[in-house]
Order: structure tokens, then C-alpha cells, then sequence
């Protein structure tokens, strides 16, 4: 790989001394600000990052030992497990399963696969080995390490809760599988089917904007949706160049009841910062055409909870509000239908709305979403 920057190593016998002064004064378990890196390679250093330590390993082998060390001898676990791709073989895939299986109380910890660029295979090896939470990259690395490992630490706690009843898991496992093939077999026919019939119009939009301002034709940004996964999110352009620019401007406008304290959503009412045709587009929910493209390559589906901006995912990671981050990204969902287009709404309203969804979501559930989304297409304001 390559990776410039210098890697933050810091010695094993500090690490152990810092942890075990920090559980003496705890006397509990306690997790340390200790990163693993599975697969040293000084040739291609990664990342370091002021906001904790980084330790690197040679193989699988030597992480593992050096975990149970951690844990048996000074009650601490690492932050996170991170494996460089050429350091994980199908043996290493199979070790870490064990490994897991035998110590379960260590699957709460993040485990990343460092990649020097996404590919599909990688991503379908990840899909591949459950273990393997996130793919990371050099630049993930560098610049939002530990928020990303906070981030997944606690949705991980919050799908490891113990519930009061549940089916034995070979059900809950059988039914997930059932409902994934449904939902992404709908997604994939109905988002190739809609490309297709909608060319026309999106061709005729994509030439209106052009003609009406310039500027590029698409908005892209990016966006964290399930599991704070961040993608490329795609609509036609409804607003005037660089209006992100503009957006500290407008805040005294925003229509979401926040003091400053807690989640920020963000949404203007008669927003200055759209263009003519940008509020027919809106009002009418053709700009959201081009996100076919996104629920064909499966950064979303075509019901689930919208994918946010970062300046609004990163406000969401107490444990209050991160489940809204298990239920697929999508299109149209619950607040959509409920909310859409009106102007009387908090921030609590909001989340429990996709709270709710997340909760209770199934193939039968998103159907009954995709025929009541029609009511909602036609907005009474413009938002």
C-alpha cells in the first residue's frame, strides 16, 4: 500500500502500563485507546492519530495472544482490531472466527479491514466473513479512525443487547436472509426497470438545469447510512452553485426545534438558496431520480431511513440515537410519509420516526411504505 504518513507506534510494555494503572483506579474492565495493527508492514505505515495509540503485530497468531494478554492480565481490550488486507488470508478468516466463537465477549470490538482502495471483491469478501465490521482506507484512517471505531462500538452494543424473548437464532438468521434476498431483489429489478423508463424525463431535467443556471447538473455529497457506512449520494441539482457555502447563513431559518443542544437536522422552508426549477423538482420528488443509481450499486435501498449529511450523522452517536443507523438507507420510509413537507416537527420526532423503522422493518413492512410513499410525493411546502 501506499500510505505516507509516518505510524504512531507506541511500545507495548507503555500500553500495558497505562492500562493497568487505568484499571487499578477503575477496578473494572476497562477499554484502552489501543488500535491493533494485524499485519505490520514498514513499508507501508499506516495512519496515526493523536486520539489514541496504535500498535502493530506481525500476524494473526501474535494478535490474538496479545488480546487474551490484555484481557486476562490487565482487564482491558483493545479499541479496535484492524487487518491489512494482504495479511488476511482464508486460514487467518477462519482463526478470527474460532477466536470469537470461543470468546464472544470480544465481538464487540471492531474489527476493520484496511484496503488501499474499495473494490467489489473486497467488498464481498467483507460480506463474505461477519467478523470483518467496515472496510477502511488509507484517508478513513488518517482522518476519522476513532470516530468511525466509536461510532461502530456502539452500534455493536446495541445489537448485542440481550432481549427478553427471542427466537432461537437459527430463525431470526433464516428470516433475516429471506427478507435481505427480497428486499435487494426488489431494489435491483425496480431501480433498473426505473432508470430505464425515466431517461427521458431525467435527459429533458438534466438539460433544463443546464439552461437554467450553470453550474453542474447533479448534487453529489457525501452521505453515512447503515452502519455509518458513507457513500456517494446522487440527485439533480436544485439549488445555486456552492449553496453548501451559504448554509451557516440560513440556520436562523431552519424549521427543526433545535437550541443548539443535542442532534442538529437542518431544513429551511422556502429556502432562498433554490433555484425556480429546483422547486418544481422538489416539490415533485424528481430530484431524487438519480438515487436509482445509488439503490442499483447498494448504497440504498428503495425504503429505508434517509441517509444523512456528515455535519448531521456525527451529531447521532450517543445511544439514544444511533439505532436509527441499523436500518438500511433508502428513498421513501416511514418519515417520509408520516413527515414529509410539513413544517411542525422536532428533531426527537424525527429520529423516533426512523427509530421506529428500524425497529420493525421487513420486505412486508417496506411494501406497505411503497404504497403509501405516492401520498407523500406531492409536498406542501417547500423543503
Amino acid at each position: 500500500m501506499n500510505m505516507s504518513t509516518p505510524v504512531i507506534v507506541t511500545p507495548l510494555n507503555t500500553v500495558k502500563q497505562s492500562a493497568a494503572k487505568n484499571a487499578n483506579d477503575a477496578g473494572s474492565q476497562l477499554e484502552t485507546r489501543l488500535v491493533l495493527i494485524v499485519g505490520a508492514d514498514r513499508t507501508a505505515p499506516a495512519a496515526g492519530s493523536a486520539s489514541g495509540k496504535l500498535h502493530e503485530v506481525k500476524d494473526t497468531v501474535e494478535a490474538q495472544a496479545l488480546i487474551l494478554q490484555l484481557l486476562n492480565l490487565h482487564r482491558i481490550v483493545p479499541s479496535a482490531i484492524i487487518a491489512r488486507n494482504s495479511s488476511l488470508t482464508a486460514e487467518d478468516c477462519m482463526s478470527w472466527t474460532r477466536f470469537f466463537d470461543l470468546h464472544p465477549i470480544l465481538r464487540s470490538i471492531p474489527f476493520f479491514l484496511l484496503v488501499n482502495e474499495v473494490t467489489a471483491n473486497e467488498q464481498a469478501f467483507v460480506k463474505q466473513h461477519g467478523f470483518i465490521d467496515e472496510i477502511l482506507t488509507p484517508t478513513c484512517m488518517q482522518q476519522h479512525l476513532f470516530a468511525k471505531v466509536d461510532f461502530v462500538k456502539k452500534l455493536k452494543r446495541l445489537q448485542t443487547v440481550p432481549g427478553i424473548t427471542v427466537p432461537p437464532a437459527k430463525e431470526i438468521r433464516k428470516k433475516n436472509r429471506i427478507d435481505a434476498f427480497l428486499k435487494r431483489s426488489l431494489d435491483i429489478t425496480a431501480s433498473s426497470l426505473g432508470l430505464v423508463v425515466a431517461s427521458p424525463v431525467m435527459l429533458l431535467i438534466a438539460v433544463l438545469i443546464r439552461l437554467e443556471s450553470k453550474g453542474p447538473i447533479f448534487y453529489s455529497s457525501l452521505r453515512a447510512g447503515s452502519n455509518y457506512r458513507v457513500f456517494k449520494f446522487f440527485k439533480f441539482r436544485t439549488m445555486v452553485p456552492d449553496a453548501d457555502k451559504q448554509l451557516d447563513k440560513l440556520k436562523h431559518m431552519n424549521q427543526y426545534d433545535t437550541n443548539g443542544n443535542g442532534p442538529t437536522f437542518i431544513k429551511v422552508s422556502n429556502d432562498p438558496r433554490i433555484t425556480k426549477l429546483g422547486n418544481f423538482l422538489r416539490n415533485s420528488s424528481l430530484d431524487e431520480l438519480p438515487q436509482l443509481l445509488n439503490v442499483l450499486r447498494g448504497d440504498m435501498s428503495l425504503v429505508g431511513n434517509r441517509p444523512l449529511p456528515l455535519y448531521e450523522a456525527i451529531t447521532l452517536t450517543t445511544d439514544d440515537w444511533a439505532e436509527r443507523f441499523l436500518a438500511p438507507a433508502g428513498i421513501t420510509g416511514l418519515w417520509q410519509i408520516s413527515k414529509r413537507g410539513k413544517k411542525e416537527m422536532s428533531v426527537e420526532e424525527r429520529i423516533n420516526l426512523d427509530k421506529d423503522y428500524a425497529a420493525k422493518h421487513s420486505f412486508t413492512y417496506d411494501m406497505w411504505l411503497i404504497m403509501n410513499t405516492p401520498f407523500a410525493l406531492i409536498q406542501k411546502d417547500n423543503v
